[in-house]
């Protein structure tokens, strides 16, 4: 029987590159890789020329055909202006206590004034309005400027204790602590008297003399029974809902030092329809008045 011929391990060619006696084997890349290679720089250079593509210093080169990704941008927002247009015009002529009496104002203030809020005031007030320390909850009752929507929409266009609106809401609560307007046995005593009207674990005694404080110092914001008056953002002290904290360590800070929350003005910064939008959203979650 015939043996079958070995056959020789032929070495490859080599590019007579050497490192350490190790060379380099000269294996060519497929043609149809080189072809595709090739290809994808030719297309690179094609759409280089046609779209945007090189940064200069203040702009990029725009390509021959001349669109970009923020013209594009542009152009539909525009076309949905244009498509809002009429129900918006109808908006801003619509009393405002009417708009929740016409169908098509309702469907487009839950689905604009939605956005707008989530844009604009979610950062504050949470995604679902809820709020947080510091940022009212506007899903409840309490209201300090008032919560019909005429209200909403005052609130909304002029802001709160801003310098930038002269018609913002404004109030400002008397630092009683830091400038030395009450001692701070006296305002433990107030402390104390807020924690009983506000039905929470206090110091009797303490709540007697603090009342006397409370009707020389604080009544002419807060009513005499502390039910507050809400049109010139004094809170009402005697039920659960606390802006910055109810209890005797929230409070001491509060009458210590006061509270200065700013809300600033939208008229300006959003459109008339914008406004009416969102503020129509936020009276319809149910806390508004």
């Amino acid at each position: 029987m015939s043996k079958k011929p070995i056959k020789q391990r032929v070495e490859p060619e080599t590019t007579g590159h050497s490192w350490d006696g190790i060379e380099e084997y000269n294996n060519p890349l497929p043609r149809w890789w080189l072809w595709t290679f090739y290809l994808t720089i030719f297309w690179g250079v094609l759409y280089t020329i046609a779209y945007p593509a090189w940064p200069l210093v203040n702009a990029a080169t725009q390509g021959i055909f001349g669109n970009t990704m923020r013209s594009d941008v542009a152009a539909e927002i525009k076309r949905f202006e244009d498509a809002n247009a009429p129900v918006e015009a109808k908006l801003v002529a619509a009393d405002l206590a009417a708009i929740g009496d016409d169908p098509e104002l309702v469907n487009y203030t839950q689905n604009a004034g939605g956005a707008i809020f989530r844009t604009w005031c979610a950062q504050c007030h949470g995604s679902g309005a809820a709020g947080a320390v510091g940022y009212p909850n506007l899903l409840d009752n309490d209201w300090l400027w008032g919560g019909t929507i005429e209200d909403i929409h005052t609130t909304i266009s002029h802001g709160i204790r801003n310098t930038e609106d002269d018609d913002a809401r404004y109030s400002e609560m008397p630092r009683f602590g830091a400038d030395e307007l009450l001692e701070p046995e006296q305002i433990d005593q107030v402390v104390n008297y807020v924690l009983q009207i506000s039905g929470q674990e206090h110091d009797a005694a303490l709540a007697t003399e603090g009342a006397v404080v409370f009707a020389d110092n604080c009544a002419a914001c807060h009513a005499e029974d502390g039910t507050g008056d809400r049109y010139q953002g004094a809170p009402n002290l005697t039920d659960p809902i606390w802006l910055y904290g109810g209890d005797h360590a929230a409070l001491t800070e509060t009458v210590t030092n006061a509270r200065f929350g700013v809300m600033p003005s939208w008229q300006g910064r959003l459109s008339e329809a914008d406004i009416r939008a969102v503020a129509a959203w936020v009276h319809g979650r149910g806390g508004g008045e």
